[in-house]
């Protein structure tokens, strides 16, 4: 029986390395595999930090995954596997589209992805794949707070000062309509919420 594997981390922790790794294997193995992602900073290729890539379908929030995944096993006469990565983007309804592949169609379903935006929520898509996924898997590589403590939260900065409103889906190391630097960064619990303190202080003060 086909399964939907989500496998969540936080940043640095293999989500991207590990979904080209199954590609790489399944293909290398003669199964018929396609990739997914959203929001990707190499534009039409799914890369990991280690410089790792591979060519990859590009979708947004509007696109009905299961009618596309189901023309690409028609035109392929059978896929084996679908790989997703930056599945948090995946709007909730894509999410369930996903499921129907698995059990319509009976395809392999491997989605990586964060579990928490840089506010401290749930994705949507992160939270929907809880919910439905037959295998939820945290990845173990730690990822590390500058602190050396474990890192377990995501924080977004704009021009190096940690924000907690925002646009959900904003690619990092990109500039804004106002030039702002916006970029990423690891934060153990208390280092994050220590963001949050230093915010408050600096809107009282």
């Amino acid at each position: 029986m086909a399964e939907l594997r989500f496998y969540f981390g936080t940043m640095g922790s293999g989500k991207s390395t590990q979904a080209l790794q199954i590609h790489y294997n399944l293909s290398k193995s003669g199964h018929a595999c396609m990739l997914l992602t959203q929001l990707d900073r190499s534009d039409g290729r799914v890369s990991s930090r280690l410089g790792v890539a591979a060519e990859a379908t590009i979708i947004d929030g509007t696109v009905d995954v299961h009618r596309l995944i189901a023309q690409e096993h028609a035109t392929r006469h059978g896929l084996d596997a679908v790989i997703c990565d930056e599945a948090q983007f995946y709007e909730p309804g894509q999410i369930d589209q996903l499921a129907r592949v698995v059990d319509e169609l009976q395809i392999e379903v491997y989605a990586f992805g964060l579990l928490t935006s840089f506010q401290g929520l749930l994705f949507p898509g992160s939270r929907r794949l809880m919910e439905v996924a037959d295998r939820r898997s945290e990845l173990q590589v730690e990822a590390r707070c500058w602190c050396g403590a474990r890192a377990t939260h995501n924080a977004r900065l704009v021009n190096g000062q940690q924000v907690y409103e925002g646009d959900l889906k904003v690619v990092g190391d990109t500039q804004d309509e106002t030039a702002a630097i916006i970029s990423y960064d690891l934060r153990c619990r208390p280092h994050w919420l220590a963001g949050r303190q230093d915010q408050l202080q600096d809107t009282l003060f």
